[in-house]
């Protein structure tokens, strides 16, 4: 019977020393936390959309309008007012659905808008030419100003809607995914299966179809999920003042900033829209940023 040396059983993996993890088990334990980097932000995403668009089809919910004068200030957990209810009366879980609501739709919106009209845009650099050259050139005028600046001015001259929201934002969304498709673009139609496409004269609509937009689109849908984050966090600067979706209308931000008058005394006004407002932003932040490594190994 042949009995092996411990040092022959470290170098097998079948035996450990003292606190120190297998190859294995620390393989498992990579695995595992690779996957709760997506999966829980996904998953708080998926419940939060639910929760706004369908909850209130599914379950009877108080108006996020219109609230009961007679009791106006509920705290936080009273009966009947999960969240408590503002100045007016209003319920501040339905208004956090309902704001939750415009968020999503205006960072899913110009985020969309975006990654279509600025990546066709910017591939245009697949060809090249004077129209490649005047398109960025325009494009990078719009990209010189501060991109919140540029929302405000837009919203102002629009006024206040969801709608005018969306197409305020989307000014400085379009520059930036097509500067991203331009960048991709311009890497990949030097490579060999792009020359040999245009050698053997395959039109340019059949090649952006076939081979650049396959190519593009996972890039470009990484740094949509970012732009959402950045584009819900615009309109809610822009609701705060007062520029965004109009009172008495619910949204995050106007309700962060009805409720800074009461902050003192009632601080959920101002913490609660914060805290959801935070952990949406967060968790798309977490999610691009999860996309983006599963890419890059």
């Amino acid at each position: 019977m042949t009995v092996q040396a411990p040092e022959s059983l470290l170098a097998t993996g079948e035996l450990t020393a003292v606190g120190v993890p297998s190859q294995q088990e620390a393989s498992r334990a990579a695995r595992v936390r690779r996957s709760l980097e997506w999966s829980l932000p996904l998953a708080f995403l998926v419940i939060l959309t639910a929760a706004c668009f369908l909850w209130p089809l599914i379950h009877r919910i108080p108006s996020p309008v219109g609230g009961n004068l007679t009791t106006p200030l509920l705290p936080p957990l009273s009966r009947g007012a999960l969240f408590g209810t503002d100045q007016v009366g209003n319920d501040v879980f339905s208004r956090i659905l309902y704001g939750g609501r415009v968020s999503l739709e205006v960072g899913l919106g110009t985020t969309a808008i975006g990654l279509v009209v600025g990546g066709l845009l910017g591939m245009t650099a697949l060809k090249g030419g004077i129209l490649e050259a005047v398109v960025m050139r325009v494009l990078e005028v719009f990209l010189a100003f501060p991109s919140l600046v540029l929302a405000i001015v837009v919203a102002t001259y629009l006024g206040p809607s969801e709608l005018h929201v969306i197409w305020a934002i989307s000014f400085f969304t379009i520059p930036a995914f097509a500067r991203l498709a331009r960048a991709q673009t311009l890497r990949l139609r030097s490579q060999t299966f792009i020359v040999a496409s245009r050698l053997t004269g395959t039109p340019d609509r059949r090649i952006l179809l076939r081979h650049l937009v396959p190519n593009v689109a996972p890039q470009l849908l990484t740094f949509g999920l970012l732009g959402v984050g950045v584009a819900i966090m615009v309109e809610a600067s822009l609701s705060f003042l007062g520029l965004g979706v109009p009172p008495p209308n619910p949204s995050w931000g106007n309700m962060i900033a009805s409720g800074q008058t009461d902050l003192t005394s009632d601080p959920y006004l101002v913490l609660v829209p914060v805290a959801f407002l935070f952990a949406t932003v967060l968790c798309l932040n977490l999610l691009g940023d999860a996309f983006r490594s599963r890419q890059g190994s």
